[in-house]
């Protein structure tokens, strides 16, 4: 089987996404995701498209992950494993999709703009 290859992104969170079939190991920037999350919330945003696919144990993953926090880097690389599934078995679409799995969340930080304090806040007005 071909080694497939995508790329996820989160908030400022980029994963570049390389699985191929195997025993179901999934390693992020060279350590067991268990180790690079640490938290369960984030083990189960890792397992969510192999559970929702039932595929789990069935390909290795080996993800390059960089910027951002551990929450935007889960996300991103749920949404690269995702999209290879989708792209091995077009009848994974079919419960990856409803489950909001296959769309690149749009919402990033906003800048800051000048003669403000941050992105919206305002220096204090003075009327007198």
């Amino acid at each position: 089987m071909a080694k497939f290859h995508a790329i996820g992104r989160r908030k400022t969170s980029v994963a570049r996404v390389y699985m191929d079939e195997g025993t179901g190991t999934i390693t992020v920037n060279g350590k067991d995701y268990k180790d690079y999350f640490n938290t369960a919330p984030l083990h189960y945003k890792m397992e969510q498209p192999f559970s929702l696919t039932e595929t789990s144990g069935k390909y290795d993953v080996k993800v390059n992950v960089f910027g951002g926090g551990i929450t935007g880097q889960a996300e991103a690389i749920r949404l690269g494993v995702s999209r290879i599934l989708s792209e091995i078995d077009n009848e994974n679409r079919t419960s990856l999709k409803p489950a909001g799995l296959l769309t690149r969340d749009p919402r990033m930080v906003e800048r800051k703009k000048f003669g403000q304090k941050k992105a919206r806040k305002k220096f204090q007005f003075s009327k007198r």
